[in-house]
């Protein structure tokens, strides 16, 4: 095999192995002292320290980081938008709900990609199947990875003090959001045998 070949493969496999390092997935679960820590910082950094009592977005958090087992998992996102953007009085944004969850979004997801996770499906509602009467109607269903319930709470500490949770909840009526763990996951089935075949044909001209 010519060197150059050599030296090649081996930058592959670093970069591959700094890939696989960054997007981490295994990790040890959050202390209850852990959860606590973070839950104050984003209360300091959201400039709320001296409110009374707490948010309840934070009984949710320690509801979350019961069940750590310190691996990635995937968060569901079930999303109803308003008909107009409800911004606080005053605001100088428009009340166009889609640009306001647009606006989230492009700011959310440098923050995902920073502690190793990234969105993995986002789809529009086109009608009903099985829907009991009783059931919410909603507009989109999203999903997104998290390397680990540590790094999600992180996140929400920069998320509080860059204040751009307001444009979240000027674009929902409601939302329902839930944590799943996948015992099936081919959503890169294409990406993986591309890879699968580049394999091969590497491996057919040593």
């Amino acid at each position: 095999m010519p060197d150059a070949t050599i030296v090649l493969l081996i930058v592959f496999v670093m970069l591959y192995l700094a890939f696989l390092f960054w997007y981490g997935g295994r990790s040890k679960p959050l202390s209850q002292a852990e959860v606590e820590s973070l839950l104050a910082e984003i209360k300091l950094q959201g400039g709320k320290q001296s409110q009374k009592g707490e948010p309840p977005l934070f009984q949710q958090f320690r509801d979350l980081a019961k069940s750590d087992d310190g691996r990635e998992f995937y968060m569901v996102n079930l999303m109803k938008f308003r008909q107009k953007a409800l911004y606080p009085e005053g605001s100088s944004f428009g009340e166009d709900p889609m640009v306001a969850n647009n606006r989230y979004s492009r700011a959310i997801v440098p923050l995902l990609l920073k502690h190793g996770g990234h969105p993995v499906f986002l789809g529009q509602v086109q009608g009903r199947f099985l829907h009991p009467g009783s059931a919410d109607d909603w507009d989109q269903v999203g999903m997104v990875r998290y390397r680990s319930r540590r790094d999600m709470l992180k996140m929400a500490v920069e998320i509080a003090g860059l204040g751009i949770d307001i444009h979240k909840w000027a674009a929902l009526e409601k939302t329902q959001v839930f944590p799943v763990k996948p015992l099936l996951h081919l959503a890169f089935i294409r990406v993986i045998v591309a890879a699968l075949l580049l394999a091969l044909a590497m491996i057919a001209l040593i």
